[in-house]
């Protein structure tokens, strides 16, 4: 999207948060979050700089969650009833999902990608190369690096209110070892390594 079209949407949405709901303004935002065109977190220009989060686009998340509608969903033999379909074109994106993976739209995942039977969440953000083993979990807009492991059962926390509250960042090369937990807007630095089991809270 060009910086016009962005602000524009942006203003379409604080007024959608303020207002009656623009749903073309919502299903805009969702689409470009699932095509990676817009992120709830923009990383700094600079290393060692501050990410920029977006709290229009929690917004539009969470208006998403307001407007959208209960459905059945059949693929296959698996069914489900949610308000949020699962991401597709999975082969034009150039991601493995190993079934029963999970990837709800308006995620992003960068080509090269792994995703084991674990779940990525809505507004979540992965680069490429980066792989979330088995049972693990990146929650809603979290901010995965490149050529990051999560390794298994790992849980990465997620955000969405208030919006502007800085989501889990996780930086290029980290390695998150296997039953560790990062919730509450952490940021893990670029190829940091965090053992087993660990713990990190704001």
């Amino acid at each position: 999207m060009t910086p016009n079209e962005t602000d524009e949407l942006r203003a379409r949405i604080e007024k959608s948060w303020d207002e009656k709901p623009d749903r073309g303004a919502i299903d805009e935002a969702l689409f470009a979050l699932d095509a990676g065109e817009l992120r709830i977190a923009s990383p700094p220009e600079e290393e060692g700089g501050e990410w920029e989060v977006h709290a229009w686009l929690m917004k539009a998340v969470l208006l998403y969650f307001r407007v959208a509608e209960m459905q059945l969903h059949e693929i296959g033999p698996y069914t489900f009833f949610d308000k949020i379909p699962l991401k597709r074109h999975l082969d034009q994106q150039q991601v493995r999902l190993v079934p029963p993976g999970h990837i709800r739209f308006g995620a992003h995942v960068e080509p090269g990608c792994v995703i084991m039977p674990g779940y990525v969440n809505i507004g979540a953000y992965i680069g490429a190369g980066s792989m979330v083993d088995t049972w693990a979990t990146v929650g809603s807009c979290a901010q995965i690096g490149r050529d990051v492991h999560i390794a298994g059962g790992a849980g990465i926390g997620g955000v969405l209110e208030p919006p502007g509250a800085r989501p889990v960042i996780i930086e290029d090369g980290a390695f998150i070892g296997s039953r560790a937990i990062v919730v509450e807007g952490v940021r893990i630095g670029r190829e940091a390594v965090l053992g087993a089991n660990v713990v990190v809270t704001a």
